[in-house]
């Protein structure tokens, strides 16, 4: 779900500036139909539209040729890719994760990984501001490319608005049960499926739940279902779901739009999300706007999104895994704290905040770019 992350990234950046900005113009270069999906925005957003794909060298050069015909003040590189280098102008660029440098180098030869290593430390420290969306992938990025820290600004990601839409209704409950045939109560993770997001220990220790449950005669017909990417692609999970018996139990249902996630969301007895690795990792925060235990990693940057408003584990011990499931699912003053908890965390979180840090960054390096030419032209 990277690539949706960042979607979600740039619309709720770029509807938000639309909100708290209506003097200063802003170019969207990029496809037509992106921009579309962002809705009706003010006179002073202008769509430019980009051929080529953003990742290569020819959407670069074209990208370069635009922001150059444009005469732009800043440019702003949402995430971290082929970086533009030799713009005419400042840019700031968000660094969402370092994931690619840590889990995505496997099968890569040495010369290609110090490439990729020599080309995004270049980007990084070719920009005005690095943004990074944690205390913890900023700490990162010091300490992969040695970036100073006073060149790394702090600003958080926020909930989409279309998770904040009240709790689910019968209807809703009516639809998840008719469309996708669940009707019983389940656990939830949402996200990729990728290793780093360590689905095989979620299915591992719901197997493990599911015994301790039997013994305890307590919800006996309890299911994992998995939002994410299609099993099919994923054999592995497969077989772990078989070797650990819970082929009955375990669901995946690939991808839903946003509008039924989020009744899924409120619908789920527990959320699960033991990630290894997350710059930011926002279904904790999603499930935790609706009320949901939540139950992630001790790791990366989830202790600093999620507070003191979820049950932490090391997610590399299955055994934990199930004990906070267990405790979450069960513990009636743990839900309810957890619930009350949650509701307050998720809100600490605010697009407008983060947007309003955003556009002070975009007046900064635009203030400074004004400074240095008039020097230069004295």
């Amino acid at each position: 779900m990277t690539e949706f992350g960042i979607g979600t990234y740039i619309r709720n950046v770029v509807q938000t500036l639309a909100r708290l900005d209506q003097d200063s113009s802003y170019f969207l270069i990029g496809s037509p139909a992106k921009v579309a999906e962002y809705g009706p925005l003010p006179r002073n957003f202008h769509a430019v539209p980009l051929v080529a794909a953003d990742n290569t060298v020819k959407g670069n050069i074209e990208f370069r040729a635009i922001v150059r015909r444009l005469d732009c003040d800043v440019a702003h590189i949402p995430h971290l890719f082929w970086l533009p280098r030799g713009l005419d102008c400042p840019y700031v660029v968000t660094v969402h994760d370092l994931l690619e440098h840590m889990y995505g180098t496997h099968g890569q030869s040495g010369l290609r990984r110090r490439l990729h290593h020599y080309l995004t430390r270049r980007g990084l420290r070719g920009a005005a501001r690095v943004i990074a969306v944690s205390q913890f992938t900023k700490g990162e990025i010091q300490k992969l490319f040695a970036i100073p820290g006073d060149r790394i600004e702090v600003v958080y990601n926020a909930i989409d608005d279309r998770f904040l839409h009240g709790h689910a209704t019968e209807s809703d409950r009516q639809l998840i049960a008719q469309r996708y045939l669940v009707n019983h109560p389940f656990i939830l993770y949402a996200g990729a499926i990728r290793p780093h997001k360590n689905v095989v220990r979620i299915i591992e220790a719901f197997s493990s739940l599911k015994s301790e449950l039997a013994k305890e005669q307590q919800l006996e017909d309890l299911k994992l279902i998995i939002i994410g990417d299609d099993l099919s692609s994923h054999p592995r999970l497969r077989r772990t779901v078989v070797r650990s018996g819970v082929q009955q139990d375990v669901r995946f249902l690939g991808f839903v739009p946003i509008e039924v996630l989020r009744i899924f969301y409120d619908v789920a007895k527990a959320f699960v999300f033991p990630s290894l690795y997350e710059g930011f990792g926002l279904p904790p925060l999603e499930a935790m706007a609706h009320g949901t235990p939540v139950v992630t990693s001790n790791t990366s940057s989830l202790p600093e999104v999620v507070g003191n408003a979820a049950l932490m584990v090391n997610p590399e011990n299955v055994f934990e895994i199930r004990r906070a499931l267990q405790q979450a699912l069960l513990d009636v003053e743990v839900r309810a704290r957890m619930k009350q908890r949650g509701y307050e965390q998720a809100q600490r979180f605010s697009w407008t905040s983060s947007v309003s840090r955003i556009l002070e960054i975009y007046r900064e390096v635009a203030g400074q770019r004004g400074a240095s030419r008039g020097a230069a032209a004295d």
